[in-house]
């Protein structure tokens, strides 16, 4: 998307909204050329174009189920709650179709059997068709609000039952389990349906009005629940629905999910959270090798981390397809002149430790030495007196 002057910082691109619903244009000609007072990257612009790792990954529990200081709201007999974050609107009602992220290990031997943000995909659970070892968390979720993050204990009742799992996920018989629950957001009964029973146009489109919702949000400086909505849209577009695509329903697709991804990437940014933006805009370069917007937010996610010669690799080949762009030209200046910074305070750093270069002393001669040529000079000479005298 293109933005005309340095002010602009907050505006939404507005271009071709039909796009998600036809093939895009092709550029023949090579990259679009950009006239000389455009600015086409800016860390605070979101991608508008019609078209899980969304809050990215949270700290990793490695010693097992984080402890949690909030009062246990008993939801069932077998299924208790702990809240770790509020959330905020509607719970989800029975038959809705909630987009997840959780953990879960066995409560007694503390084992993590399951991850989806490790896999970066979200679940999704429609409350009254789950399979029966969801039956638990299902309860859980349908007591949250989007945005929520929430621990469930679980009975094993509610859970893998008598028998456990010995395939994927490996659960042992009779095991409590403890969840570790985000819901990211969900559709309601009367919005639609789950996704694998959607065609290709219902997927893509269900995703970009999650992705509009999420841009009205991101206007109003609500970046949390913006997230959300992104997330959800990418949700859709996961990977085993993506390999199924080509030609132009690729393209239609990509149109919707590469967007999410880079006003992921702006969102996060403004949050301080380098390097999941770092993630994503990976995500569509690895789709787009070109997208100067996703080298640019790489770039600067980068300059953030001090990682300051990525960064500048990554503006130099953003600048590569926008020569003109004052963004991109502000940026490399910015680490030119952290660069000289550094090199000065190195050089103070080094000519406190080492001091002043010490200047050279003339070195004191041998005493015996300067007799030795002093005697050797008057022996000389009277013995060429004495001859003069002789003759």
């Amino acid at each position: 998307m293109f933005i005309s002057g340095e002010d602009d910082k907050n505006e939404i691109g507005t271009e071709n909204t039909a796009f998600v619903h036809g093939k895009p244009p092709q550029d023949a000609a090579g990259p679009p050329k950009v006239e000389s007072d455009m600015e086409i990257v800016d860390e605070n612009e979101i991608v508008t174009e019609n078209t899980a790792f969304v809050h990215g990954e949270p700290p990793q529990d490695a010693a097992g189920p984080p402890k949690v200081e909030s009062d246990m709201e008993i939801l069932h007999e077998k299924v208790k709650k702990q809240i770790i974050k509020e959330g905020h609107g509607q719970k989800p009602s029975k038959y809705s179709t909630c987009f997840l992220h959780y953990r879960a290990w066995t409560e007694t031997t503390k084992h993590k059997f399951d991850d989806t943000w490790h896999e970066q995909q979200p679940l999704e659970l429609v409350l009254g068709k789950e399979k029966k070892e969801m039956t638990g968390l299902a309860i859980g979720v349908s007591s949250m609000k989007s945005g929520e993050r929430a621990l469930l204990h679980v009975g094993w009742e509610l859970g893998y039952g008598k028998e456990g799992s010995f395939s994927f996920p490996n659960v042992p018989p009779m095991a409590d389990i403890v969840y570790k629950v985000e819901l990211i957001g969900f559709d309601e009964t009367k919005e639609g349906k789950a996704r694998a029973d959607m065609t290709v146009e219902e997927r893509i489109g269900a995703a970009d009005r999650r992705k509009m919702d999420g841009n009205s949000l991101f206007k109003e400086d609500k970046l949390e629940e913006a997230m959300q909505q992104y997330e959800m849209a990418i949700a859709y577009m996961g990977d085993d629905f993506m390999f199924q695509l080509f030609g132009k329903y690729r393209d239609m697709a990509l149109a919707v999910k590469n967007p999410c991804h880079l006003n992921m990437a702006a969102c996060l940014i403004k949050l301080k959270r380098y390097e999941e933006a770092i993630g994503h805009c990976s995500i569509v370069l690895s789709e787009d090798e070109n997208n100067v917007k996703a080298m640019f937010r790489r770039g600067k996610a980068r300059a953030e981390l001090g990682q300051t010669d990525a960064a500048r690799e990554d503006f130099l080949k953003a600048r590569k397809y926008a020569p003109e762009d004052k963004a991109i030209a502000r940026e490399l200046r910015m680490l030119a002149e952290q660069d000289k910074a550094i090199y000065q305070k190195q050089k103070e750093i080094y000519k406190g430790i080492f001091g002043p270069r010490p200047e050279p002393k003339p070195k004191r001669g041998n005493w015996l030495i300067r007799l030795w040529h002093w005697l050797v000079s008057l022996f000389y000479y009277m013995f060429r007196r004495e001859r003069v005298k002789a003759d």
